[in-house]
């Protein structure tokens, strides 16, 4: 058999490898092995379009005009957000942008300053 871990968060014995992350088929829970840590929580890496690691506090740029939903506004290209704080979740940048307030922003449409 491998020789695997099981599973940190329900301890299934059915973990693959898949690159360089282990994944559990019964939870869908991904981890990575070299680090031993939980790829789910505080440890996720975000980065921004040029593959640029963010932190809490960074400063972006917007690199594509986006719709605010809901709206008829658009945040334009090239808008600099300061102080940004990562969160989870599909949109992962919580943000305020001068002249629309609080916001939240996919890192995969900004750039690091």
């Amino acid at each position: 058999m491998s020789n695997l871990p099981n599973c940190p968060q329900c301890n299934s014995e059915y973990t693959y490898e898949d690159g360089s992350f282990l994944i559990c088929p019964e939870c869908g829970h991904e981890w990575t092995l070299e680090l031993g840590t939980d790829n789910g929580g505080e440890n996720k890496i975000i980065k921004d379009a040029n593959g640029n690691v963010l932190n809490d506090g960074d400063s972006v740029t917007v690199i594509k005009d986006l719709k605010v939903k809901g709206t008829s506004s658009v945040v334009k290209i090239g808008t600099k957000v300061k102080n940004i704080r990562l969160v989870d979740g599909d949109h992962d940048i919580d943000c305020k942008i001068d002249g629309f307030g609080a916001m939240k922003l996919k890192s995969e449409f900004v750039k690091k300053i």
